[in-house]
C-alpha cells in the first residue's frame, strides 16, 4: 500500500511555508495498490451512505463500475448506475448534456455520494455533478492517465468552449494496479506525457513569478518537480506496465494534483504546453472531429513549447527585460531540449509529434499564436512573445 498523502502531509509541515493550506490535505484514504477496489463498499459502509451513484461509461462499466455496483449492493446499499453516453462522435465528454444525465440520475435516486469509475473526464463530470448537488464523490481512476484525479476543479466544455469551474475534490481515492496495470497502453503514454509537461509548466511558472510577479511557492515547485523526476527515471518500467512502473506514475499523478491543491492554483501543473492543448481540444470540438487524450497532446506540445523557449534563448530574448534576464535564460538551458522530450515520449509508446496526433502545421503555428489567450490571466513566456510580436507588427 502507498500511503502518499501522510508523507506530503509531513514534508508540507515541515516546509512550514506560509500560504500553503494543509486543511486541502484533509480528505479519506488514498489507496494505490492490488486490489484496492475491494475497499470501496467497505468505506461507503464505514461512512454510513445508504444511497450511491456509481459512473462510468460503457467501458468502464466493465473494467470497474459494474463490479463496484455489485459490491455495494452485496453491502446492503442502494446504488444506481450511470453510464455516461458518447457524443455524435463517439467520444464521452464533460459537457452540458453528460453533467445533467448524471445530476437527473442524482436526484432521482437521492444519492448521498457519488462513485466516479474511470479516467480525467469521468472525474470532472462527477465532481461537478456532486459539488451542484451538495454531496461527495470518491475517485476510483481506471488509467494512470492524467494529474487531475484529485482536483477541485472541473474542467467543463460549455457550448463548444473550455472553462474550469471550482468544484470539489475526492473525499477518498482507491485507485487498483490490478486494473492500472492492464490499461491500454495509450493511456498510460498519456499519463507519463501529462507528467512530461511539468517541464514546461514549472519553467513558466517560474517565468511568470520573475517577471510577472506571479505568486510562487518553491514547496510546491519541489514536490512537483520530484514527481516528475522519479516519472523519468523509471521511464522503462513505466513503458513495461510493470507494477512497480505503473504505482510510480499513478503515485506521481496524485503528487501533482495534491501540490496543484496546495497551491489553490495550477501554476506547477499547467503552463503554455497545457494551453497548446486546450487549443487544440476546442479546435477539434467546432470540427467535429474526434477527441485526442489529454495526456498525449501534453507530451507533445511540451516539445513544441520547449523548442520554441530554446530558439527564443538563443536569440538572447530580445523581448525580455531586466535583471532577472539572465536567470530566465539559465532556466531555459535547463530545460530539457525537444528531441530529449521526443524521445521520452517514445520510450513509453506515446506520440511526440503534433503530426502523429493529426495537428497539421496550420492548426500548430496558429496555437503557438493564440493558444496564451485561453489562460489571459497566466503569464506565460508564450504569452509574452507573442505580445511583444503583435505589438512590433502595429
Amino acid at each position: 500500500m502507498t500511503d502518499i498523502l501522510s508523507s506530503i502531509k509531513k514534508q508540507a509541515a515541515a516546509a512550514a511555508e506560509s500560504g500553503l493550506d494543509l486543511a486541502v490535505l484533509d480528505m479519506g484514504p488514498v489507496r494505490i495498490d492490488s486490489g484496492a477496489i475491494r475497499e470501496v463498499a467497505p468505506y461507503l459502509t464505514a461512512k454510513g451512505y445508504r444511497h450511491v451513484s456509481v459512473v462510468s461509461d460503457s467501458i468502464t462499466y466493465e473494467i470497474a463500475g459494474g463490479s463496484i455496483a455489485a459490491s455495494i449492493t452485496d453491502a446492503g446499499i442502494d446504488v444506481r448506475s450511470t453510464m455516461i453516453k458518447p457524443n455524435s462522435q463517439g467520444d464521452v465528454i464533460a459537457d452540458e448534456v453528460s453533467i445533467v444525465q448524471l445530476l437527473l440520475d442524482i436526484r432521482q435516486r437521492g444519492s448521498e455520494v457519488v462513485i466516479a469509475a474511470g479516467s480525467g473526464t469521468l472525474h470532472d463530470i462527477a465532481r461537478f455533478a456532486a459539488y451542484t448537488t451538495g454531496i461527495p464523490f470518491v475517485s476510483v481512476p481506471t488509467a494512470p492517465s492524467v494529474d487531475g484525479f484529485n482536483s477541485k476543479g472541473a474542467p467543463i466544455i460549455v457550448r463548444g468552449e473550455k472553462i474550469t469551474i471550482p468544484s470539489i475534490g475526492p473525499d477518498a481515492i482507491f485507485a487498483d494496479l490490478d486494473i492500472l496495470t492492464v490499461a491500454p497502453s495509450g493511456l498510460v503514454a498519456a499519463g507519463f506525457g501529462d507528467m512530461l509537461g511539468k517541464y514546461t509548466s514549472l519553467f513558466d511558472w517560474t517565468f511568470g513569478h520573475l517577471a510577472g510577479g506571479e505568486p510562487y511557492s518553491p514547496f510546491v515547485a519541489k514536490l512537483t518537480r520530484n514527481a516528475l523526476q522519479r516519472c523519468v527515471d523509471n521511464v522503462d518500467e513505466i513503458a513495461a506496465r510493470s507494477n512497480a512502473g505503473i504505482q510510480i506514475l499513478m503515485s506521481a499523478l496524485l503528487e501533482s494534483g495534491f501540490a496543484m491543491l496546495l497551491f489553490g492554483q495550477s501554476h506547477s501543473a499547467s503552463g503554455a504546453e497545457h494551453h497548446l492543448s486546450h487549443y487544440w481540444e476546442m479546435e477539434y470540438l467546432k470540427l467535429g472531429r474526434r477527441q485526442l487524450l489529454h495526456g498525449a497532446k501534453v507530451g507533445a506540445a511540451c516539445a513544441e513549447i520547449s523548442k520554441l523557449y530554446h530558439r527564443l534563448a538563443a536569440e538572447q530574448l530580445p523581448f525580455v527585460t531586466g535583471p532577472e534576464k539572465s536567470r530566465i535564460a539559465d532556466e531555459i538551458h535547463r530545460l530539457p531540449d525537444e528531441h530529449a522530450i521526443r524521445s521520452l515520449l517514445r520510450k513509453v509508446g506515446g506520440p511526440d509529434m503534433p503530426e502523429t496526433l493529426g495537428i497539421d502545421d496550420e492548426l500548430l503555428a496558429r496555437s503557438l499564436r493564440e493558444a496564451h489567450r485561453i489562460r489571459p490571466n497566466r503569464y506565460t513566456l508564450l504569452r509574452v512573445y507573442n505580445e511583444s510580436m503583435q505589438s512590433a507588427a502595429q
